[in-house]
């Protein structure tokens, strides 16, 4: 029996005569005998459930093929395309049945945000927006289930519910407060020429009636909201489909879904102090700043942490970013208790840290819940390679938050864009720069690299930047900064595609609000669409990053 919730080539209706009587578990919805030998056979059988990888991508598509010949034929099946970009939106709404490690069966699912109508119409293609998952939103409150396919030889052996359980568990670990599908009207070409969609689907919610897949969704705890017409090119089903939900019992309502948030930029003074309690007292009063802006996210600038090499005795540079590291403790426990106390999400610059035998140029993310999450500088340039024998990390990671999903990249590498194009793809909505130049030209190639980011790949970009000096620091000399926060340029955003902008080379926190649906509306209907318009059949991109938690 395959489930499709959606497709748009459905399979031709047999065009046997219909009955009123009640139907038995329909065979003309390809209903296979279970394989000689039985359940007894099966014992020996390892079934897992799992979230899908890119490891999986030529098995899927060869399941699509055998779970759906017709649609295959007619080439609209998911393709590797398909699959790779809902691996790379929102992996864990992928997942597959293994049987002895073989895949028989998958479900592809995206996260939307259905607004203040929760209930209304919709068509396939548009809520998959075209079968590629570009609309995902993970700030939405709604896990869509967009397909469910099963391997002809397991139909009837329990594999689809195995995925509607994965669902539920994806749904419930996300704090989502429901799952909605639109599932075909199997059936209802029999009883057309009688009765209504809506009569037909009542019925079979009754159990006057057997539909192989309402039958099959209502079973597992779905409700029967309505029947959509248009949802998709279907004979089976006339193009009607059933609206269904599965509500969340483990919910925990939340006062706003945020559809945007608001972030400051910290441009930082550089300036001699005389201990670590100078330091954290500077700290705390700007993220009090940012705080009594309502901010959800306060960015700090890169090597944030140099301005204590003013009060470490050292005899070389290197000397002095040794001896930084081991303030790392002390570091992290400043940022974690503020972010705590304020409740904000705080990118505390970078900080020099010992990786192994060698030292990284790290940013770190603190979160409200106190948690961790660290992103090396991954190029690195000749200077902190000479002066300080700083070397590159090789992790990239979009950190999911409770308010966006974010990413970082480490001043220079804002300089070559397929860093900034791995995080788009991966769903980076904002992505942090955070940022340390000596003069006014290094500052602008930072610049002009971090709005070119931007623009191609239609995220924004929050900057920060310090200023001012360390007179007694070596290779700390003379900073430059305009810090700002960009957006792409269409006419969803401001004119210059600047929604804030710190005047040159003073202290100070530049504040403002970015907003998603904005930044959703530009990416589908824009003026220009670089995320969708990009052609993989001429230019393809791969990565090789090491695995990283983002802890």
């Amino acid at each position: 029996m395959t489930l499709r919730e959606g497709s748009t080539v459905p399979a031709k209706p047999s065009g046997k005569k219909s009955t009123d009587k009640k139907q038995s578990p329909a065979k003309k919805g390809g209903v296979d005998k279970p394989k000689a030998g039985g359940a007894t056979a099966r014992k020996r059988e390892k079934i897992v459930v799992r979230q899908a990888t890119f490891n999986d991508i030529d098995a899927l598509v060869a399941l699509n093929k055998a779970a759906y010949p017709t649609l295959a034929e007619d080439g609209v099946v998911w393709n590797k395309r398909n699959l790779e970009s809902h691996l790379r939106i929102f992996p864990e709404g992928q997942g597959v049945v293994e049987v002895d490690g073989k895949i028989v069966a998958s479900c592809s699912s995206l996260i939307v945000h259905l607004g203040r109508d929760p209930y209304r119409d919709h068509t396939w293609a548009g809520i998959t927006d075209g079968a590629m998952f570009y609309n995902h939103n993970p700030a939405g409150d709604t896990l869509y289930g967009a397909d469910i396919n099963v391997h002809p030889d397991y139909r009837k052996r329990g594999m689809a519910g195995k995925l509607y359980a994965y669902r539920r568990e994806v749904c419930q670990r996300l704090n989502l407060k429901r799952i909605v599908l639109g599932g075909r009207l199997f059936n209802y070409h029999e009883y057309a020429s009688r009765m209504s969609a809506d009569e037909y689907a009542k019925k079979v919610e009754a159990g006057e009636y057997r539909d192989p897949v309402l039958s099959f969704q209502l079973k597992h705890g779905y409700t029967l909201i309505k029947v959509m017409a248009n949802y998709l090119p279907d004979p089976l089903s006339l193009n009607h489909a059933s609206f269904l939900e599965w509500l969340n019992p483990k919910y925990r309502a939340r006062l706003r879904k945020p559809r945007a948030i608001r972030v400051s930029s910290v441009q930082y003074q550089m300036r001699a102090i005389k201990g670590f309690e100078g330091f954290a007292q500077q700290i705390r009063y700007f993220v009090d700043v940012a705080h009594e802006y309502d901010s959800d996210f306060v960015l700090f600038p890169e090597l944030l942490t140099a301005q204590l090499m003013s009060y470490l005795k050292t005899k070389t540079p290197l000397d002095a970013i040794r001896k930084l590291t081991s303030l790392t403790k002390k570091v992290d426990d400043l940022f974690v208790s503020l972010a705590r106390e304020f409740q904000i999400g705080i990118i505390g610059g970078t900080h020099p840290m010992k990786v192994g035998k060698h030292i990284e140029n790290v940013a770190t993310l603190y979160l409200q819940d106190g948690s961790i999450h660290r992103q090396p500088k991954i190029h690195i340039t000749p200077n902190e390679r000479r002066a300080w024998g700083i070397e590159g990390g090789s992790t990239l990671k979009v950190f999911d938050t409770p308010k966006a999903r974010v990413g970082i990249l480490v001043c220079y590498d804002s300089e070559f864009p397929e860093a900034a194009r791995y995080l788009a793809d991966n769903g980076a909505e904002v992505i942090f720069v955070p940022f340390c130049t000596d003069d006014r030209q290094a500052y602008l190639r930072v610049r002009y690299c971090c709005q070119a980011r931007a623009v191609e790949n239609q995220v924004y970009v929050v900057m920060s930047g310090t200023v001012g000096n360390l007179p007694h620091v070596e290779n700390m000399d003379i900073q430059y900064a305009q810090s700002a926060v960009l957006s792409p340029s269409d006419f969803e955003f401001a004119r210059d595609g600047i929604l804030a902008e710190a005047m040159p080379n003073i202290e100070t926190v530049i504040t403002t609000d970015l907003d998603f649906e904005s930044l959703q509306e530009a990416i589908n209907f824009g003026s220009v669409r670089q995320r969708r318009d990009r052609r993989p059949d001429l230019f393809r991109f791969t990565s090789s990053l090491e695995d990283n938690d983002g802890e």
